[in-house]
């Protein structure tokens, strides 16, 4: 299982946001390339990361902030705005690691298929739910779309991963929603990364053994509530 500490981007700083809502902002750090390079002092090999502001922009916004990433050489998954087939390949030609793409999965479900197999396992799909629903737009909008029917939408098309956040818990710390998620990665075959809610490692061990391939861990990390290096630790141990 692999642990993806989290940055997200708005206007150029790394913070964590409660429910989604670009009202409710925690700032920690005014620097991304420190940030990522603290998490790679901790023993990181990714990073997570979200473009906020370009997710409801619909095209990237925080793009020095996520060079500053890339120079660090840490492995970058990166989501927010991306939605058409150049910038998914400018965003891979730069060294973006795995591309995230959430709206257009929803919104365009043939253009990740045809970046999954452009591609190869370098394309995640962002299922961000809310109540089991489907969000997009940066999660303005919802979707009559239950999780599991626009997942299987993408089984057996190279997709390298999908990423489950039950919206209603991501930076609150009330836990990570592991019923959801565990159903979700033994209802299909693509590899499910957990995100949102992540308080302690309770939620992180409470995935060892089981068919989820790694945890996000975002505002957990950033009060102290979990330690990197010791989680990363944990799963090596494992």
């Amino acid at each position: 299982m692999i642990i993806y500490p989290a940055i997200d981007l708005k206007d150029g700083q790394c913070v964590r946001l409660r429910h989604g809502d670009l009202d409710q902002v925690t700032i920690y750090n005014s620097d991304a390339g420190d940030q990522a390079r603290q998490f790679a002092d901790a023993g990181a090999s990714w990073i997570h990361c979200v473009d906020l502001d370009g997710a409801v922009a619909g095209k990237p916004v925080n793009t020095d902030a996520v060079a500053a990433i890339l120079d660090t050489g840490l492995k970058l998954q990166l989501g927010g705005g991306i939605r058409d087939m150049a910038r998914i390949s400018a965003w891979l030609d730069q060294g973006v690691e795995r591309v995230i793409l959430g709206t257009v999965a929803l919104k365009n479900p043939d253009l990740v298929i045809a970046a999954a197999k452009a591609y190869p396992g370098r394309i995640a799909v962002g299922a961000d739910a809310r109540d089991g629903m489907i969000a997009a737009e940066g999660w303005i909008e919802t979707s009559v779309i239950p999780v599991l029917d626009l997942v299987r939408r993408f089984e057996d098309c190279g997709v390298a991963a999908v990423i489950f956040t039950d919206i209603s818990r991501d930076g609150d710390l009330s836990g990570v929603n592991s019923a959801a998620t565990l159903a979700l990665a033994e209802a299909v075959s693509i590899p499910v990364i957990a995100s949102g809610g992540v308080a302690g490692m309770a939620d992180v061990t409470v995935f060892d053994g089981t068919a989820v391939h790694g945890v996000i861990i975002g505002r957990a990390l950033y009060d102290g509530r979990i330690n990197l290096a010791e989680a990363i630790n944990h799963r090596q141990a494992g």
